[in-house]
């Protein structure tokens, strides 16, 4: 099947399928996890985004280096054709959760740096093996990663083409926590049943505000800040969640107000 999409409840699975070739991506891959992260960005009943793998073996290995690498080898395509599946000039505003179990490498490695919180199973190995085969990863890791760890934890894993622990990704701060694998789905798909229950418009707003602000002088990065900070404030989930609070209670945003 190549990329699965399910829902269970408010919350999008989208699961990379090929399990006998480790979820290597092929061509149509890519375009399929493209539009199934449009698809799930804009379906409203849609709160939370979890990303994984099918079978045991692994998350993603990344290009298929049969065809997909080849292909751009070959300069029959522009690697800026992969950018949705990448998450690349793509904004989604909704929570994305990786759940990372076995093998993740190359494009898969890649792609789970466009999560926003990412579990792994304890038996799961790392590797952007690039620069042994003559290449880079250039599906956003070059941007991304010393963006979201320190700078020599960030050229180990890019220049050393070595393979990695979930232990040794935790330490670097890639990682958010480390499971059994028994546990992985459950504790993933718990977090997001919990996230589902938060206001979706201050999740965007979050989610906004950190893509924007990273980047910007921190005079503007302040200004910026104070315009997303008032719209949040001023929303209609904030007058419900604040109102709430106000009574001793907590407001679970997938019901509608009253």
């Amino acid at each position: 099947m190549g990329i699965a999409y399910d829902t269970i409840d408010a919350t999008a699975v989208i699961r990379f399928d090929r399990p006998a070739k480790l979820n290597a991506l092929t061509l149509a891959m890519y375009d399929d996890l493209g539009r199934a992260f449009a698809q799930a960005g804009q379906d409203d009943a849609v709160r939370v985004i979890v990303l994984t793998g099918a079978g045991e073996r692994a998350f993603c290995v990344g290009a298929d280096l049969t065809e997909s690498i080849p292909a751009l080898a070959r300069n029959e395509i522009d690697i800026s054709a992969w950018d949705a599946a990448h998450l690349k000039h793509v904004h989604i505003d909704k929570p994305i959760i990786g759940a990372i179990n076995g093998l993740c490498m190359g494009g898969g490695f890649e792609i789970m740096l466009a999560t926003d919180i990412r579990i792994a199973a304890h038996t799961a190995q790392f590797s952007l093996p690039e620069v042994s085969l003559g290449i880079v990863p250039a599906g956003g890791t070059l941007a991304r990663l010393t963006r979201q760890v320190g700078h020599a934890h960030a050229m180990e894993l890019l220049l050393t083409a070595g393979r990695f622990s979930a232990a040794d990704l935790l330490r670097m701060g890639v990682l958010n926590q480390v499971v059994a694998p028994g546990e992985l789905m459950p504790t993933t798909l718990g977090l997001a049943e919990r996230i589902s229950r938060l206001s979706a418009s201050a999740l965007a707003v979050t989610k906004q505000a950190v893509r924007e602000l990273a980047d910007l002088p921190l005079d503007s990065a302040f200004r910026r800040e104070a315009v997303l900070g008032q719209a949040a404030f001023t929303s209609s989930d904030a007058r419900r969640g604040l109102a709430a609070f106000a009574r001793g209670e907590r407001v679970d945003y997938r019901t509608p107000p009253p």
